[in-house]
């Protein structure tokens, strides 16, 4: 998996004033924690931050704090609910023994066969939650939709990739190959020719 590299300045514990003033400056209060680590608060700069916020892609991060390099994923992200800014990041601090649960992008490939014979393909999920070492995880999952066949659904149960488990739940619905409107249609002329 891809490495993006962040780097912070280590905060002390504030009020809601302090957290603001932050933010007012362009800084994203976040926290690591997690391996035994004593709890750190730091901040980000928003634009350094919106590299890994707005993309598709999943990253291990590379935090340099002062000087010193943690490495981590993201964990939680706290969104401003009109402006859509980031308020607050959780970071969790991983290794190579440990498995790691990351969001990893899904890969759709192939031409469904129910979508050859006219059925309309519907993509519902864009990621799958993920465990595995940090060695093991993939940049992407690749998914092959071409088995898929009319009025028939791929969901997360039906997924296997070597090395790592997929914590999703089993029923989330990957993609799916419905019957149109139009083919219903000119089933039910045929139907009425006979």
């Amino acid at each position: 998996m891809k490495h993006f590299t962040l780097n912070g300045q280590i905060r002390q514990k504030g009020n809601k004033a302090v957290i603001k003033a932050f933010r007012r400056q362009g800084l994203v209060p976040c926290n690591l924690y997690g391996l035994g680590l004593e709890n750190i608060l730091f901040t980000v700069s928003e634009k350094e931050l919106k590299g890994l916020t707005h993309t598709p892609a999943a990253y291990i991060v590379d935090l340099v704090l002062d000087g010193k390099t943690y490495t981590a994923v993201a964990h939680e992200y706290q969104w401003h609910p009109v402006d859509d800014n980031c308020l607050h990041v959780d970071f969790l601090a991983v290794n190579e023994e440990k498995p790691i649960t990351i969001s990893v992008p899904l890969n759709i490939y192939g031409h469904p066969v129910g979508a050859q014979a006219g059925g309309k393909f519907t993509q519902s999920a864009r990621s799958l939650k993920v465990r595995a070492l940090m060695k093991d995880l993939p940049d992407q999952l690749d998914v092959d939709v071409t088995p898929l066949e009319l009025d028939k659904r791929m969901v997360a149960g039906d997924l296997k990739f070597e090395g790592l488990e997929i914590v999703s739940d089993k029923n989330t619905i990957i993609c799916s190959v419905k019957t149109t409107r139009a083919m219903q249609q000119a089933a039910a002329d045929a139907a009425k020719a006979q």
